[in-house]
């Protein structure tokens, strides 16, 4: 709903003026001036949305009744919700919601006035380069690296289980779980996870989750237990496992 008639923006750069100055509105309603937009969302009145305008003020009021409407609608009864959550969750939902309104009206324009491919991945690149407005209200900061340090710890949480066999009381429960790779410890885990991962020294097939496995404590090599004839119950009374190699190797010495 706009009651002030605005310049209609036709290019990239005016559209992203548009977009700045509906954002520095919208900004203001849930930082500077948010007592005031607290108290306008009172949930006892109508639907009620947030608008933001190129002028950099801000209104709540009733959705337009036209349809469809001029613009794209802000989301609608931003009120209703205002009493039932905790104020700082409430205002993060209205900033979640408004920018995409902010996004919408950006690219509902770039529609309008048929921006091209480039055009469009332009618009949102000077979009992208601002903090959207829920990263200001909160004050959190993306975590897009949080993901693959996560997924890191899973690795070395693999890896870690070939460094835990050294302690001899430890060798036989980890033997149970997934075989790490030769290249584990010269910190190649990360890339060695794409791949099919350990093969059986004795056979040469891939690891199998449902299988038991057994490292040898002399040359590190994993094997299927039924290939060396090894159980599980077996290996919980092991020691020191050497595989037939290194026995072999042993007895000649």
């Amino acid at each position: 709903m706009e009651s002030i008639p605005h310049p209609i923006p036709r290019t990239v750069e005016e559209v992203f003026t548009d977009f700045k100055g509906r954002r520095a509105g919208l900004i203001k309603a849930l930082t500077t001036d948010v007592e005031k937009f607290y108290q306008q969302c009172d949930p006892e009145k109508e639907n009620l949305c947030l608008y933001g305008f190129p002028n950099e003020t801000w209104e709540v009021n009733l959705p337009v009744e036209e349809v469809p409407p001029e613009l794209p609608e802000p989301a609608l009864g931003i009120n209703f919700a205002r009493d039932g959550m905790q104020e700082k969750d409430w205002l993060s939902l209205v900033a979640v919601h408004s920018d995409s309104w902010l996004l919408a009206v950006a690219f509902y324009f770039g529609a309008r006035f048929g921006f091209g491919k480039n055009e469009r991945k332009r618009l949102f690149q000077m979009i992208n380069d601002l903090p959207t407005i829920f990263e200001l209200v909160t004050g959190s900061v993306k975590q897009s690296k949080d993901q693959p340090s996560a997924h890191n710890n899973g690795s070395k949480c693999k890896s870690s289980g070939k460094v835990s066999r050294q302690p001899e009381t430890q060798a036989k429960g980890m033997k149970l779980s997934a075989p790490p790779k030769e290249e584990d410890e010269s910190g190649e885990d990360e890339e060695e996870d794409d791949e099919q991962g350990a093969t059986c020294g004795a056979c040469g097939d891939n690891y199998g989750t449902d299988e038991f496995w057994i490292c040898c404590d002399m040359c590190e090599r994993w094997f299927h237990g039924k290939c060396v004839k090894i159980t599980p119950a077996k290996a919980e009374h092991i020691k020191q496992y050497k595989c037939p190699s290194c026995s072999n190797k042993r007895v000649r010495v």
